[in-house]
């Protein structure tokens, strides 16, 4: 399966990298680097997460990485994961 990532998931992406770099760019990296291997592993196992608790959509799931939501799309039409955008985890 493809993978892409949508312009909102990169925004946000880009806010919370700069975000932790200015506490520890080791760890900003190091973070980008385990997210990023996390990412490619849903194309291997696209069902492997829970349903999204944020979506009403089964095809809709929840990659959980040190604490921060990534809800992503399995479209299985296109042979394509969409990876929708990416959130600290809280009750909405």
């Amino acid at each position: 399966m493809r993978i892409v990532k949508t312009e909102l998931f990169e925004n946000s992406l880009k806010s919370l990298i700069l975000f932790i770099a200015r506490d520890s760019q080791n760890r900003a990296r190091n973070f980008k680097k385990k997210l990023q291997k996390s990412i490619n592993s849903l194309d291997y196992m696209p069902y492997k997460f829970r349903q999204s608790y944020y979506y009403d959509n089964e095809n809709i799931r929840d990659l959980i990485v040190d604490g921060y939501t990534l809800p992503y799309l399995i479209d299985e039409e296109k042979d394509t994961i969409i990876i929708l955008d990416i959130f600290k985890w809280e009750e909405r």
